[in-house]
């Protein structure tokens, strides 16, 4: 039993730097870097592929809404083209990046705002899906059991689903909001115990305590959580304690393992 383990890195900006991104890309399988509209910049970018490329890990762009100062976390208003275009202009420079050190862009991850409108708008979930075809190659990266899923799949992208164990959920598979002071999970254990039954069970505790069912392709760890190498390390460890390894997604186009 395998499961992929992500994290959002290269968040860093000018002057700048935030997170512990060289220790958990030592943990992770696979890394979202951010692409310069939410944070991010070609420096970073660059120095977090070299990284990435020395740990063995997938790279994957993290194309966010142009909100710099609300760290792509704010909601914004914009058309299909203008979403389509932001993210083909933000993973296409990763891409070039990636492509001139020797690398390659697996998978393209939507951020904040932007990753949590399309998994259940449907005019967003129509443009970054198209943006991500546009781009062939890469998978596309989404929040599992959501309507995105579905959509992606019906148009023959490859999808991973996504879990997230420092998160906490609604009853209906959605993630808690930011604005609530429940969003977020602090303690290592507690998140490393919901990896571990999102893998076994295909299973996460809701905010109401209620089971919701999720089968997950990776597992998310946010790398601007000031313990996320801690919580990554915990996660590592209860999965290889319980049998499950930590290995890059491997499933072939639109079916489940």
């Amino acid at each position: 039993m395998y499961i992929d383990l992500n994290a959002d890195i290269g968040e860093g900006f000018g002057i700048y730097r935030f997170g512990q991104d060289e220790a958990i890309l030592s943990v992770i399988s696979s890394a979202n870097i951010a692409c310069g509209f939410h944070a991010g910049d070609p420096l970073h970018m660059a120095a977090t592929v070299e990284l990435c490329l020395a740990n063995k890990v997938a790279i994957g762009a993290h194309p966010g809404y142009p909100d710099l100062a609300g760290f792509g976390r704010r909601d914004m208003t914009l058309s299909s083209e203008e979403i389509k275009s932001i993210i083909i202009y933000q993973a296409g420079a990763l891409s070039a990046i990636a492509k001139s050190l020797g690398g390659s862009v697996s998978h393209v991850k939507p951020h904040g705002a932007l990753y949590n409108k399309a998994a259940y708008d449907e005019k967003t979930a129509n443009a970054v899906i198209e943006a991500v075809l546009r781009l062939e190659g890469p998978a596309l990266i989404a929040l599992a059991s959501s309507p995105l899923v579905q959509m992606a799949r019906q148009k023959g992208l490859r999808v991973y689903e996504e879990g997230f164990a420092d998160r906490n959920y609604n009853q209906d598979g959605s993630l808690v909001g930011r604005n609530s002071s429940d969003a977020i999970i602090s303690d290592p254990v507690v998140a490393a115990d919901r990896a571990v039954k999102m893998v076994k069970e295909k299973k996460v505790i809701s905010l109401s305590g209620q089971e919701v069912w999720l089968e997950v392709d990776t597992i998310c760890i946010h790398g601007d959580n000031s313990l996320a190498l801690q919580t990554a390390n915990e996660i590592k460890r209860a999965l290889n304690f319980n049998g499950i390894s930590i290995s890059q997604p491997v499933r072939s186009e639109n079916t489940r393992r």
